[in-house]
């Protein structure tokens, strides 16, 4: 089972956020890392498949409607999760995405969209 490796988007790079995942040893990497700011979202998912990424994201309705017009297309992706902006603190998100990471694997995500809530205790 290989761990999910988490791309964050342009919405999601809270820097905190990310400083915290990082420091419990989770690869993050976000589009400023990669020079992929001002990108759009299909870009942004593109990207996150080619480098076997799952996409982090808090636009969450961008998102699955991309999910959902890839799915109509018979195509995929390398897996979204996805987390409504401002509605949890750090500390929720990061336990969440920490539960996710250690429950699915980098194949298990593709082609799905979790949305964080159902990871959230």
């Amino acid at each position: 089972m290989s761990k999910i490796l988490i791309y964050f988007d342009e919405d999601s790079m809270d820097e905190d956020f990310v400083q915290a995942l990082r420091s419990r040893n989770v690869d993050v990497l976000t589009v400023a890392d990669v020079g992929m700011l001002h990108k759009s979202d299909q870009e942004q998912l593109d990207w996150a498949k080619e480098n076997d990424r799952v996409i982090f994201s808090f636009n969450t309705r961008d998102f699955y409607r991309l999910h959902s017009d890839l799915l109509e297309q018979g195509l995929s992706h390398g897996g979204i999760i996805l987390a409504p902006q401002q509605r949890y603190g750090i500390g929720q998100l990061m336990r969440g995405v920490l539960r996710l990471i250690n429950t699915k694997s980098t194949e298990a995500m593709r082609g799905q969209v979790e949305f964080l809530s159902n990871w959230i205790s």
